[in-house]
């Protein structure tokens, strides 16, 4: 049986997935709704990908874009969990963000792990 691996929004509790706490007043996270990214490294979505998508949640405020953020999120303890939870078939944020920023919408990346 395989085991579930749990996205950001379960491990932060930070409110904001669909009739969450902070929904109403930040919104619905991106990462939450993030279909492109759906499988990688495991998860919902963006649910382990959620460094690379701009406008989570941390530390109580909405974050910016990758370049703004990543320094903030290698330090997180959810990204750490994610990266050594995946080790060898980790997808990086450069993957994921070649794939939110590609032209055509239905390309992946690491297709041998995002099945």
């Amino acid at each position: 049986m395989h085991k579930s691996k749990i996205n950001c929004w379960q491990f932060k509790r930070c409110g904001r997935q669909p009739g969450g706490s902070k929904a109403a007043e930040f919104g619905v996270c991106p990462a939450f709704i993030e279909t492109r990214t759906h499988t990688i490294n495991g998860g919902v979505n963006g649910g382990r990908a959620c460094w690379a998508i701009a406008g989570t949640l941390c530390a109580g405020k909405v974050q910016g874009t990758f370049a703004l953020k990543i320094g903030d999120c290698t330090a997180c303890s959810f990204y750490v969990l994610v990266t050594l939870e995946e080790s060898t078939t980790y997808v990086t944020g450069r993957e994921i963000l070649a794939l939110l920023t590609s032209t055509n919408p239905s390309d992946s990346v690491r297709d041998d792990i995002c099945d």
